[in-house]
């Protein structure tokens, strides 16, 4: 939906703001992509940034009981994970967060195609 694209949209930019330059100035990035299948957000910075796959190990699996013990900055990443079909991340100067939603139609479409009986 438009919220889970609005939430995680903003979770990531506050990530950015609040992590890749720290107290410096900087650019963030933000580009939408709209494609037949799907939209496309992506946040970048070049700046000093976190390691995402190492915070997003730390904070461990996410599970129901987890969520309320998230530490600052994991309760983004956690729903960036969530509301988003699928999320990467380049690391490389700075980092690059793609985060992709599916069109619903498409994407029960997509669905059906990979289910075997």
């Amino acid at each position: 939906t438009i919220e889970d694209l609005k939430i995680a949209t903003s979770e990531a930019i506050t990530n950015a703001v609040q992590h890749a330059y720290k107290g410096e100035d900087g650019e963030v990035l933000i580009r939408f992509s709209l494609h037949e299948d799907h939209l496309e957000v992506v946040v970048s910075d070049s700046g000093n940034s976190f390691d995402f796959e190492e915070t997003k190990e730390a904070l461990g699996p996410y599970t129901e009981d987890s969520v309320e013990l998230l530490r600052e900055g994991g309760l983004g990443l956690y729903l960036i994970e969530t509301l988003m079909d699928e999320v990467k991340v380049h690391q490389n100067k700075g980092i690059t967060l793609f985060m992709t939603k599916y069109l619903e139609g498409e994407q029960v479409e997509r669905d059906a195609e990979t289910i075997s009986t």
